[in-house]
């Protein structure tokens, strides 16, 4: 079986993480938490970044920043993880979806505007398969209506838009480090900020609400709670673990695209004879290679090929359902003007097996199998 994801694993890990235990503290802020930071910072060429127990968490810590309150309205695309909803229903906020464009599966800018109300406090734009959102557009949309930024770019580290890095663009970035991700920690994410006026609120938030960053660094003589927070301060065990693959960032990434390259030009033939769909990457885009998707004619075609595959000892995908058509999308949010694009393509997307240590003769296989289902092999 050729699994669809197998995460990354080096031994360098396991020296780190070795390190990590019995030279150091393991309960956060250690040497590489701070190595982390440093390297995100460096990546991203913002003012901060915190490592965080999640990428739901870093979403969480955004909405707690941007002062989410009960009535506020929160602008995103219904195709995205229930992460990206639930971090502003969690403060009480209603959940504004807006369409999305049907090439690159990201919410259609051209349609933001028409959600906004006097009740609009953030827009969220998630950068979907690390392929950026029209940015310059939602930056002048937020601007022309003061209101906050916030990047989900889970699926976007190392990915760029007009040369700058996903996540530093907005107010925020909000990246993951799940084991699906280019970069893992088994669980993490991390919060990228953009405007100093936030950095120092955000180290309370991470530190349960408490000003214990000031105390450690001798700017008060004791510390004590003062604002809202929680624990959203990993342990230096998972960041030994990421820090490695960190090192190796751009060696990871070029594997990565080198794959997804394979698959565009193996499957090219087929999408020129209208049997599929491929991904679409703007001129304005770097992608990190994340992952590989395609479409076909409709949901029944998808399953079809999904149980294909699956029989010939390929494990493949689909991704999300939309969130304003599940019980609580129905209770928290609403869709604001059409449906076009958002169901219909989800019902038609199918991600294929991606990952750093796929091998080159397996794209190849799974490539002819899918070329027998639409070409060789008569239809069951």
């Amino acid at each position: 079986m050729i699994p669809f994801n197998k995460p990354l694993f080096w031994e360098k890990e396991l020296d780190y993480m070795h390190r990590a235990i019995t030279t150091q503290s393991m309960s956060g802020d250690g040497v590489y938490i701070k190595a982390c930071t440093r390297w995100l910072i460096e990546q991203t060429k913002t003012v901060s970044a915190l490592l965080t127990t999640s990428g739901t968490h870093a979403l969480e810590m955004a909405a707690l920043l941007c002062n989410i309150e009960p009535g506020d309205e929160v602008i995103m695309a219904s195709y995205t993880f229930t992460s990206t909803a639930n971090a502003f229903v969690l403060r009480g906020a209603k959940i504004v979806f807006v369409d999305i464009r049907p090439d690159t599966m990201n919410i259609d800018e051209n349609l933001i505007e028409a959600a906004i109300t006097p009740k609009t406090k953030v827009i969220v734009p998630v950068h979907y398969a690390g392929i950026s959102c029209e940015m310059d557009k939602i930056m002048e949309i937020a601007r022309k209506y003061h209101l906050l930024v916030i990047e989900d770019a889970a699926q976007g580290v190392k990915s760029r838009y007009r040369n700058k890095a996903l996540g530093s663009i907005g107010d925020f970035g909000c990246y993951s480090f799940h084991q699906s991700k280019n970069y893992s920690m088994g669980e993490g994410g991390a919060l990228i900020i953009n405007n100093p006026a936030f950095s120092e609120r955000a180290e309370i938030i991470r530190e349960k609400g408490t000003n214990r960053k000031l105390f450690l660094t001798g700017e008060v003589d004791k510390y004590s709670w003062v604002d809202l927070g929680s624990s959203y301060l990993p342990s230096e065990i998972n960041a030994a673990y990421l820090f490695a693959q960190l090192e190796e960032a751009d060696k990871i990434k070029k594997k990565r695209v080198a794959l997804w390259q394979k698959y565009y030009r193996l499957l090219k033939p087929l999408a020129d004879q209208q049997y599929l769909q491929l991904p679409f990457i703007p001129d304005e885009c770097e992608q990190n290679g994340h992952l590989f998707y395609l479409k076909v004619k409709d949901q029944a075609e998808r399953d079809h090929l999904i149980q294909h595959l699956k029989k010939n000892n390929i494990f493949t995908v689909f991704h999300y359902v939309p969130l304003h058509s599940s019980q609580a999308g129905i209770r928290f949010g609403r869709f604001n003007g059409e449906d076009r694009f958002t169901t219909n393509e989800s019902k038609r997307l199918l991600r294929l097996p991606l990952f750093y240590d796929l091998e080159e003769a397996e794209v190849i296989y799974i490539v002819d199998q899918i070329d027998r289902f639409f070409v060789k092999d008569p239809k069951e």
